[in-house]
């Protein structure tokens, strides 16, 4: 599994990312839990990927160096694939 903006080395703004993941094959998509995850999490399911929210303290242990986006993309990568890893549910509007 793969972080879909980390893998091509490429940044992705908050306007391209639905395009972006409209355009890919359905896949598993982790998202770290914060304010705007539940509003993300419903539009990408709606594109068919299944999408899998965690708490971040259930991500921290995989983050390897200082914290920034590249490195939490890839500890989210790493936490989603892991069998022990509780999900939290998607919320309704």
């Amino acid at each position: 599994m793969q972080e879909a903006g980390s893998c091509c080395g490429k940044r992705l703004s908050r306007a391209k990312l639905p395009p972006f993941f409209a355009g890919l094959p359905r896949c598993l998509v982790g998202i770290e839990t914060c304010a705007s995850a539940n509003y993300r999490a419903r539009e990408l399911s709606a594109s068919g990927h299944e999408v899998r929210l965690m708490p971040p303290q259930y991500v921290r242990p995989y983050l390897k160096r200082s914290k920034n986006d590249a490195s939490e993309a890839e500890a989210i990568c790493e936490a989603v694939g892991r069998p022990t890893v509780r999900f939290v549910g998607v919320k309704s509007p």
